[in-house]
């Protein structure tokens, strides 16, 4: 391309985004970052072999999938070679017995059961090609005060982070009911204080609805978000539709939400986090989170 070329070819560009109207900078946000589609394993139905449930998420239009932790070198072995004959990306673990077994619990052997699992989880992860594990940090109860929980977290977490160098597998803060982290400003500050990019987060963009807008967390959370988990869309979802004119409407408003990742130029995977489905139920899943990559509502 010459000189002359160049200047039309780049005159139009400018031409072409006053086309677009007054948003085109918005729009340029919303659509940035290659985002990927993939499904939690138990969104896929249970009651056949593991290759045939793989073959059955690329069919409907996914790329990836998350396990739970694997706990025998047979399960690793056939998730490995599942993937390996359909072409799925294992990209994440999600870590089984932090619910269990919380990580900041009184008891010291409860605590221990819990950093066995995760270790289990990080050598999932880094078997399997995989470069993150979801972590629950601790849970907040009766008996477990929350700067307890920050502080026993934080400790564990912080002994963890050279094993999760090694293996390089992200440790992935997500935020759930465990009445902890309830603001972005802290859940930011948390992630931060261990000054490693072996710390990261994983937002859930339904888990925060209750006290908070997703889209909100997401533009606090910027550049350290790491994965991000989807809900509240899917075929059969009893979240009402988002509707800008009707400030009662409680729904996702997913055209900013997506606006947002664009924003903080969020480039990886989505992963729907729903219930066990048919063929016919993961397409029309997979069609709806099209409609949410695409800007729109999915509902």
């Amino acid at each position: 391309m010459d000189r002359r070329e160049f200047l039309k070819s780049s005159a139009f560009a400018v031409c072409g985004g006053a086309f677009l109207g007054g948003d085109a900078p918005a729009r340029a946000a919303q659509t940035a970052g290659v985002l990927k589609k993939a499904v939690c394993i138990g969104v896929l139905p249970r009651n056949m072999p593991l290759v045939e449930r793989f073959e059955l998420a690329r069919k409907a239009g996914f790329e990836g999938v998350e396990p739970n932790t694997l706990y025998t070198t047979e399960e690793v072995k056939e998730y490995k070679e599942a993937a390996q004959r359909t072409g799925i990306r294992i990209h994440s673990i999600m870590n089984s017995d932090h619910w269990k077994y919380p990580l900041t619990d009184n008891d010291p052997e409860v605590v221990k059961k819990c950093i066995e699992g995760i270790k289990t989880s990080m050598q999932n992860a880094h078997e399997l090609g995989a470069d993150t594990v979801l972590l629950v940090p601790g849970i907040v109860t009766a008996e477990v005060r929350y700067i307890d929980v920050y502080r026993r977290s934080q400790e564990q977490i912080r002994r963890l982070i050279p094993l999760a160098k090694q293996l390089k597998v992200v440790i992935a803060i997500e935020n759930v009911g465990n009445r902890f982290l309830l603001s972005p400003l802290e859940f930011i500050r948390y992630i931060d204080e261990f000054k490693s990019p072996y710390v990261k987060a994983y937002f859930d963009i339904g888990n925060i609805v209750a006290s908070g807008y997703p889209q909100d967390w997401i533009r606090t959370i910027g550049k350290r978000l790491v994965k991000v988990h989807i809900k509240r869309f899917e075929p059969g979802s009893d979240q009402p539709k988002f509707d800008p004119s009707d400030r009662r409407t409680q729904g996702i408003n997913w055209p900013d939400v997506r606006k947002a990742l664009g924003e903080v130029g969020y480039s990886g995977w989505i992963t729907a986090e729903v219930k066990t489905g048919d063929e016919a139920y993961l397409r029309e899943l997979s069609a709806r989170m099209d409609k949410f990559l695409g800007g729109v509502n999915p509902a």
